[in-house]
């Protein structure tokens, strides 16, 4: 999936109007800027979902603001281990374990947290003031930082297990992801969400009180999306997103065969990478429209808003959307959208 440049955040000047944690409020007092340490486990180059391009955008604002940023994450191909990008430090983990088995994902994702702690050693006499982790494949690492550096540990949710299942927790791996997620989010000071709607599912979920679950949406750069120039829309129905069921792409290649006869010259292209990909074009190939669908796999920014511009239409037909920053995307191109309910 094409990563995303997401902006506007504004969790900018923590302990002021964002938090309220007394340390951070004193600091406060004496310097504007707060230092932060972002974990995550997915993150540009290697975006695959939406938490990427969230963490990259936000660490962008926030160093805008003046704060010190660094993120901890996985290693990429052909990328430095530590650099500084846009003011802020990026320093990279090799979590590559190849002796657990590729169906144990809780294990793979407990045992690389181990290798995202030692990055630590990389910081020198800097110390952040807050902890910030994203999801639960960072949840270890995260905890274990925060509680070694003494600082509040704030953990933003973009899913969760419960919610990717309809509502179920299966035995297994999601039994396992939703123990730690639990874990993580009434160890957390704050736990921040990108909607109502994952406001609602974390508090109840979780059993937190609801004021200690802080709603921030989501944004994005609507420069960066809108269109230049008169624009010449065709019959291209245009989808992306991380490839996994819970999207409805294979609802949305269904219904492409439906209007094969109904909408000359229709056609569609669905972007993104994710574990549902073979799946989805054997539904392809089941509906009989890969004549009419192409997975198109990773596509960059640049050719994502070269589709967009000439897309007829957006879909998004997800099962289960905690945000949906696609649509915002789409309508920053002043693309027609469509979106299932």
């Amino acid at each position: 999936m094409a990563g995303r440049n997401v902006a506007s955040f504004h969790h900018g000047r923590l302990g002021t109007d964002s938090f309220t944690f007394a340390r951070l409020r004193a600091q406060a007092r004496y310097r504007h800027a707060v230092r932060i340490l972002l974990m995550t486990w997915d993150f540009p180059p290697e975006t695959i979902g939406g938490v990427g391009a969230h963490v990259d955008g936000l660490s962008q604002s926030l160093a805008k603001d003046g704060h010190e940023v660094c993120i901890f994450t996985l290693a990429a191909p052909g990328v430095v281990e530590d650099q500084v990008v846009a003011d802020v430090r990026i320093i990279r983990a090799e979590v590559d374990l190849p002796w657990l088995p590729d169906t144990d994902s809780v294990a793979f994702v407990s045992s690389g947290n181990h290798h995202l702690t030692a990055l630590y050693a990389h910081l020198g006499s800097w110390r952040p003031d807050v902890v910030h982790a994203h999801d639960w494949r960072a949840a270890w690492a995260a905890h274990s930082l925060a509680t070694m550096c003494g600082v509040p540990l704030i953990t933003t949710f973009h899913s969760t297990e419960s919610g990717r299942h309809g509502g179920n927790v299966p035995d297994g791996d999601s039994a396992s992801i939703h123990s730690v997620e639990s874990w993580i989010a009434n160890t957390s000071h704050r736990v921040i969400c990108c909607s109502r709607f994952m406001q609602r599912e974390v508090i109840d979920g979780f059993e937190l009180m609801p004021d200690q679950v802080q709603l921030i949406p989501n944004g994005v750069d609507v420069d960066m999306w809108a269109p230049h120039g008169e624009q010449q829309r065709n019959m291209l129905v245009l989808a992306w997103g991380r490839v996994q069921y819970e999207k409805g792409f294979q609802v949305l290649a269904q219904a492409i065969g439906r209007l094969r006869g109904r909408v000359p010259g229709i056609r569609c292209v669905i972007a993104g990478r994710g574990p549902y990909l073979p799946e989805l074009q054997s539904q392809v190939d089941i509906e009989g429209v890969s004549d009419l669908v192409q997975l198109a796999g990773y596509v960059s920014d640049e050719e994502l808003r070269s589709l967009l511009h000439e897309a007829g239409c957006v879909v998004i037909p997800s099962l289960y959307e905690p945000f949906g920053i696609v649509a915002l995307e789409s309508l920053a191109a002043n693309a027609p959208t469509i979106v299932a309910r």
